[in-house]
């Protein structure tokens, strides 16, 4: 029996500071309890699990992180999990101006469990790229896949890859070669984590084997690094497959989004 107790008390103490590395031009400031990123597409706060504060403190420390990112012009994410407190967080948040995003679910799985021979489905190809091109192609198609504008995470990649080419490594999954899917691994040195994203996969190919394809070429990588757990913001849609593949869920994660409002031209 999985302890997600245990997972769930480990995830607190390592994942929510700054990461260990960062793409170039990003950096981390700290408010109070909080962990400020500013440099990246909209800032974004990290923060532990107890803020330590409530009533009017708690507003005045929302407040300046709005009013930080608002003297940018650019929109902030704060990402709240289901057991943070005080429990009236979302509620000041909302308060405040952010809107929640789709909440997900926070898995972990064993890294030894999950890097089997898994084999890629019939006329798929599942490759590691660090060429400019692919990232590029892979911004494209999560644009496809979820009908909206992600053409940013193409220099994302290319500045995280080249930021950290051994802790940010990106998996393709073609089909004569035509990419259908894409997935990568983020490690985070002097933890027991690394971090999949990605795996989202063109309509027509879903329900293949694709994304557990992907899921098994990145645990493999971690279990070469000796990395003991994987996890996972998972959507709706995620979630299934991993609890299959043996993901235990420890938490849910809401992104509470502020975003500058539009100005009217004169």
């Amino acid at each position: 029996m999985t302890d997600t107790s245990a997972l769930l008390a480990a995830y607190d103490a390592q994942l929510r500071g700054a990461p260990a590395v960062l793409p170039a031009g990003v950096v981390c400031e700290q408010d109070g309890p909080l962990t400020r990123m500013v440099g990246q597409v909209r800032g974004f706060v990290q923060a532990p699990a107890d803020l330590g504060v409530e009533g009017a403190a708690l507003d005045a420390l929302i407040a300046r992180q709005r009013d930080y990112f608002a003297a940018r012009g650019e929109g902030v994410e704060w990402k709240v999990r289901g057991h943070d407190r005080p429990a009236a967080l979302p509620e000041r948040l909302h308060a405040a101006g952010f809107r929640p995003e789709d909440r997900e679910t926070v898995l972990i799985g064993r890294t030894d469990r999950l890097a089997g021979d898994t084999a890629a489905p019939p006329g798929i190809t599942i490759r590691r790229t660090a060429a400019d091109a692919d990232f590029t192609a892979v911004a494209a198609l999560l644009t496809d896949v979820w009908d909206m504008d992600m053409s940013f995470l193409g220099e994302d990649l290319r500045s995280r890859v080249a930021a950290a080419p051994e802790d940010v490594v990106v998996f393709l999954a073609e089909a004569e070669g035509v990419l259908v899917s894409a997935a990568w691994i983020v490690f985070r040195p002097g933890t027991d984590f690394a971090g999949l994203w990605g795996g989202s996969t063109l309509a027509a190919w879903r329900g293949r084997g694709v994304y557990r394809a992907l899921v098994a070429a990145r645990a493999r990588l971690a279990a070469a690094r000796a990395v003991p757990y994987l996890q996972v913001d998972a959507s709706d849609d995620s979630a299934p497959i991993l609890r299959r593949l043996g993901f235990a869920a420890v938490t849910t994660t809401t992104p509470y989004v502020w975003t500058p409002p539009t100005r009217t031209p004169a």
